[in-house]
């Protein structure tokens, strides 16, 4: 009996297993060939989505090769109006849509992270951490040499995102309070950008999605806080942003599937493994 009770729980222990390993699978098979889905998705839009959508599209490709999945930067502006005009399927944005982008496109919006946008320097520059007023007051042109921060007597050169960009959008509003940008200001089009632009620049300031952090550039402390996910998500750091995919009206076919892939365990899995704090539909 004792024998019959232990192989009886090994068998319930396998079952949840493979119930398990199913139901991590299964968003996956939603592509498998015998799905039915054809065609290709075109994704443009904000650049700090990039990570999320690409890794999503090439393991969907693996599964099912016969389907073609593109993703492309841009911009949030450039998201919002190739979705608008239906260039792409999904455009992407790091801020929440107009009334007027809604109105004009009938645009659907699906939140699926949270992501800060961290104030970066090169790791050569000694500045550990700045206040709201002096991040300001640099961005504005009224403090420039990083001696008046507890830098070295150096001149501070300033890099700042291109108008329409979502990640712009967030550090004005939140880390500027809407204040003024100096007309000095080196203008780039990516986070991508941004990372090498500060990394080559031992006197640069700028700022890029927290998700974008790594060896060759430092984030530094904003108002006493670090610049982390964690304390995005927890309000502790409150230069944060949600990240958006958008529709033209409610997705259908490989659109619906994959954003329906994106809310899945494995999606969040990948928003998460990208820096990002997944949130759920």
């Amino acid at each position: 009996m004792r024998r019959l009770r232990a192989v009886l729980s090994l068998v319930m222990v396998l079952a949840l297993c493979l119930a398990a390993a199913s139901a991590v699978a299964a968003p996956l098979d939603a592509f498998a060939p015998q799905s039915g889905l054809t065609g290709s998705l075109d994704i443009a839009g904000g650049t700090a989505h990039i990570p999320v959508m690409k890794e999503a599209a090439k393991r969907i490709m693996t599964v099912n090769p016969a389907l073609r999945i593109s993703v492309a930067g841009g911009g949030s502006g450039v998201g919002v109006q190739q979705v608008g005009e239906g260039l792409v399927a999904i455009g992407n944005t790091g801020r929440p849509l107009t009334e007027a982008e809604v109105q004009k496109y009938g645009l659907v919006s699906f939140p699926f992270a949270i992501d800060g946008v961290a104030v970066v320097v090169s790791p050569a520059n000694p500045v550990t951490g700045l206040t709201g007023k002096q991040v300001a007051d640099i961005f504005a042109g009224a403090i420039t040499n990083w001696k008046d921060v507890g830098g070295k007597d150096a001149p501070i050169t300033l890099y700042t995102r291109e108008d329409g960009s979502g990640t712009r959008e967030v550090f004005v509003e939140k880390a500027l309070k809407k204040g003024p940008q100096a007309a000095t200001a080196n203008v780039v089009n990516s986070n991508g950008a941004m990372k090498t632009a500060i990394a080559q620049d031992p006197n640069a300031i700028g700022y890029v999605g927290i998700g974008h952090l790594g060896e060759t550039i430092k984030g530094l402390h904003f108002d006493g806080t670090v610049p982390t996910q964690e304390n995005a998500a927890s309000g502790a750091y409150t230069v944060t942003r949600k990240l958006y995919m958008n529709t033209g009206g409610a997705p259908q076919g490989l659109a619906k599937a994959f954003i329906d892939y994106i809310f899945s365990p494995e999606g969040q899995e990948i928003t998460k493994a990208s820096g990002y704090i997944p949130l759920d539909r």
